[in-house]
């Protein structure tokens, strides 16, 4: 990849205004962005893709569907749990930790959900640019 002089300079710009803002006390933070190219986002505009841990699903639908997905299996385990008592056995304990992990996970994955959304929202209104995977050290 050639060296872009013009890019270097927006970055630079991007990171100098980066910096006025956190001075500012603002919550800011910086990313590049699909393009390449560094942008400061308002802690409002980032969701989930970028900045939360290592995620492999980077759309509000796509983690919809997973939630949706973990409240299947929610709903499975308590089937698996009562099922017995039809036939006049006790309930099958060991589906409540399933039905545990399954609800955690379907109501962490749709915070998850609901950040991204609002986030991508946002984004739109305010026409920012889509953030880029990883990190920028600062």
């Amino acid at each position: 990849m050639p060296f872009d002089r013009d890019r270097e300079r927006r970055n630079d710009d991007v990171y100098a205004e980066h910096k006025q803002a956190l001075a500012r006390g603002e919550k800011r933070v910086l990313r590049k962005t699909d393009t390449g190219e560094l942008h400061s986002y308002p802690s409002d505009e980032i969701g989930f893709s970028p900045g939360r841990g290592q995620v492999q699903v980077r759309s509000w639908w796509g983690m919809g569907i997973l939630t949706a997905v973990l409240g299947l299996l929610f709903i499975a385990s308590w089937v698996i749990l009562l099922m017995p008592l039809a036939q006049g056995k006790p309930p099958f304990w060991a589906a409540l930790i399933l039905a545990a992990l399954a609800g955690l996970g379907a109501w962490y994955t749709f915070g998850l959900a609901r950040d991204e959304h609002r986030a991508t929202q946002l984004r739109k209104e305010r026409a920012a640019p889509e953030p880029g995977a990883g990190h920028v050290s600062q």
